[in-house]
């Protein structure tokens, strides 16, 4: 009989869901938006309740259009977008609208903290093997318990989203190593640190942090209730999961140390697997621990596919209504000139600045060398080159060797993106088949946990598979060049001003 397992991918905005086979052949996908709350400058939410409506809906769709007999699904796992801080009580019930990674609500805590100690930041470095960000777990819970210590005191768990979302499903609260190590916690203990908690300030409230487990291990099943209005078995085992750049990394095939990874999704990023982790170079980049007993080192640009979403928003939204919004979005990019008529755009759309090619919390998106005759075409064009631009940036920063990069997310389904990003950084991407590779992941982490592989390792390599390749064209490449040093000009000019 042939086995069956859910994957749940939380994103920012968009909460997906697949059904996939013991081979890791994607079934089915179902999608939900999940709105961003910004209620003041800084602050980035999600509607605790929104967003468990939106899990349990394409949940059900999910299994719907796979066709598949409820009964013959026999595992559950979860990814979602990591750190923030979902604030819950005893019985799971959230308690604030949940904080997501961009939130940088924090920088006020962390310059006090920088004032005092202005080695602050590379000494969580050392730990962590991470920039932190405003965004990050312990930062964020010391603002709540400087301004909402209330809630705090009401609360029995403070997790990630995958973590909110697993003890609504189960009833039961832990969160994995990947997120424990990143909060800031200790890379090389693949946990959490004490060291770090003590130094924001929070040994009265370290008994929120809830138990750190194995992503590839079963921790308690579905509760009764939720089971029957989603239409699967009772006691279905749930998998601890792991964050989403684990788990993409895990369901493209990319769990293989030296390996590299890149994701073209809401975050733009780009990264190399590893038996023992990387600390180098010293306060840059992030450090991802995998299961299996890895790490991954990425370069990162904290906006990747969001700078086109805002851009279709706020330049197009008429746009959004249409059937073909992408495809026809590429095709007017495509009829448009390599340079994009001189438009530059910088591709800095965060709350929270950015963390390569260098660290600058001030840093902002923005466009430049805009004249009368420009429209939407050109400004479309520099935001699809802006973002390949930086690309370029995070190739050169992560040092990574030459070879094959697999390159997922949302953007990896435009050609026209991915052969952009090949000529500007001159690498050989494969882009596999599939859509849903952080659902894939956790769904692998599901099927390791339930005993359908030895260890993560071997689901993880068990999925390669077919895709696409796209290699660099020599006279693209030429073309992008002048653009490139535009480019380049434009974000060494921003980021003085910015400092």
């Amino acid at each position: 009989m042939t086995d069956y397992f859910i994957g749940i991918d939380a994103g920012s905005s968009v909460l997906k869901c697949a059904v996939f086979d013991r081979a890791g052949r994607q079934l089915s996908e179902s999608v939900e938006r999940t709105p961003i709350g910004r209620p003041r400058p800084g602050f980035s939410e999600l509607d605790p309740a929104r967003s468990w409506e939106a899990a349990k809906k394409v949940i059900a769709e999910a299994v719907r259009q796979s066709g598949v007999d409820p009964a013959k699904i026999v595992g559950m796992g979860l990814s979602a977008a990591m750190v923030g801080a979902w604030i819950v009580d005893a019985a799971g019930q959230a308690l604030r609208p949940g904080i997501i990674w961009e939130d940088s609500r924090s920088q006020s805590i962390i310059d006090e903290m920088l004032a005092e100690d202005p080695g602050m930041m590379s000494r969580i470095f050392d730990s962590s093997g991470s920039v932190m960000q405003q965004g990050c777990t312990l930062p964020v819970l010391a603002w709540l318990a400087r301004h909402e210590a209330d809630v705090l005191q009401h609360a029995s768990h403070v997790f990630g989203y995958k973590d909110f979302l697993r003890m609504k499903l189960t009833g039961l609260a832990a969160t994995d190593r990947v997120e424990a190590s990143v909060i800031p916690g200790d890379a090389r203990a693949r946990t959490r640190s004490d060291a770090m908690i003590s130094l924001f300030g929070l040994d009265p409230w370290r008994h929120l942090l809830p138990e750190v487990r194995d992503s590839d291990t079963v921790h308690g099943g579905l509760l009764a209730e939720v089971a029957a209005e989603l239409g699967l078995p009772e006691g279905l085992p749930v998998a601890i999961g792991a964050g989403d750049v684990a788990a993409t990394v895990i369901g493209a095939g990319g769990l293989v140390p030296g390996s590299i990874t890149a994701v073209l999704g809401t975050t733009g990023m780009v990264g190399r697997c590893l038996d023992e982790p990387l600390f180098e170079p010293r306060d840059m980049g992030l450090l991802f621990t995998l299961p299996g007993d890895c790490w991954y080192r990425s370069m990162v640009n904290v906006a990747g596919t969001l700078n086109l979403d805002w851009a279709i928003d706020s330049l197009a939204p008429d746009l959004r209504a249409r059937p073909d919004c992408y495809a026809f979005i590429n095709e007017m990019v495509g009829a448009v000139e390599k340079g994009a008529d001189g438009v530059t755009y910088l591709p800095y759309l965060s709350e929270s600045g950015i963390i390569a090619p260098v660290v600058d919390a001030n840093a902002r998106a923005g466009f430049s060398g805009l004249a009368p005759r420009h429209g939407r075409p050109a400004l479309f064009r520099a935001v699809f080159e802006g973002v390949a631009f930086a690309f370029a940036d995070l190739f050169e920063v992560l040092g990574a060797p030459e070879g094959q990069i697999v390159l997922t997310g949302g953007g990896a389904q435009s050609p026209l993106w991915c052969q952009m990003i090949a000529d500007v950084t001159e690498r050989d991407l494969f882009v596999p088949d599939g859509t849903q590779f952080g659902a894939r992941g956790a769904a692998l982490l599901a099927a390791t946990a339930t005993g359908k592989f030895s260890d993560i390792r071997e689901a993880s390599a068990a999925m390669k598979g077919e895709g696409r390749h796209y290699r660099p064209d020599p006279t693209s490449t030429a073309a992008y060049a002048p653009a490139l040093r535009r480019y380049r000009d434009t974000r060494d000019a921003a980021l003085r001003q910015s400092a």
